[in-house]
């Protein structure tokens, strides 16, 4: 009997596309969380990461095009699909510069948004949608350097977003996992991940996998 290697999508922005903190490099795959997890999993998933800088769940960026997460996401699922696991970590960019009255729930309702559509979209007859797990990004900080323009103000406007998050996922029938729980965001520039955050939320994240994702 054939059997065949799982795939789990990763949706997400800059904290899981793995820029490395107060520069414009990128981690290597097995550094970033997406890549730890699916080593710790050896072998037994296919990590398909769908990650871009700056994107939030359902706004626009004002000077970069494509950032809104809900645009395409169906024909996204189509191309993906079938999955045994879609796990979406975004909210820290619904709080930039352009969208300063947004608050935590405005934040959760775009992530509420994300996890429709990726249950409505037109994947092919007898393939299911994935079971999809939420994940609160980490806190942010007061936001330096680069990241400062961008961010200013947002630690404070973002505070709750995790609660938030929490409630939607219960609302919808998804799992949830506070990232909080075992990661910090960087104190180079307030946003984004440490190698050492990665390797942790990584880690705990392969450990979902195997609870939400049938056993994955």
């Amino acid at each position: 009997m054939l059997t065949y290697m799982k795939s789990v999508l990763v949706y997400g922005d800059s904290l899981s596309w793995g820029i490395v903190p107060g520069t414009r490099a990128r981690l290597p795959f097995e550094k970033r969380w997406p890549g730890v997890m699916e080593n710790a999993l050896q072998g037994r998933i296919r990590v398909i990461e769908d990650c871009l800088n700056g994107r939030r769940t359902v706004w626009e960026d004002p000077f970069k095009a494509g950032r809104n997460g809900l645009v395409g996401l169906g024909a996204r699922m189509e191309i993906y699909s079938p999955l045994s696991l879609a796990i979406v970590m975004l909210g820290s960019n619904d709080f930039q510069f352009s969208t300063p009255f947004n608050t935590p729930w405005t934040s959760s309702q775009g992530v509420a948004a994300i996890v429709n559509e990726m249950r409505r979209a037109p994947i092919e007859p007898g393939m299911s949608p994935p079971p999809i797990l939420v994940v609160a990004p980490p806190t942010l900080r007061k936001a330096e350097g680069q990241a400062m323009p961008k961010f200013e103000g947002a630690e404070l406007r973002a505070v709750g977003l995790a609660a938030a998050l929490k409630q939607v996922a219960a609302d919808l029938g998804c799992t949830f996992f506070d990232a909080n729980s075992v990661a910090r965001t960087s104190v180079v520039d307030g946003v984004h991940l440490d190698e050492e955050q990665h390797a942790l939320l990584g880690t705990a994240l392969a450990v979902c996998c195997l609870q939400v994702g049938g056993g994955v």
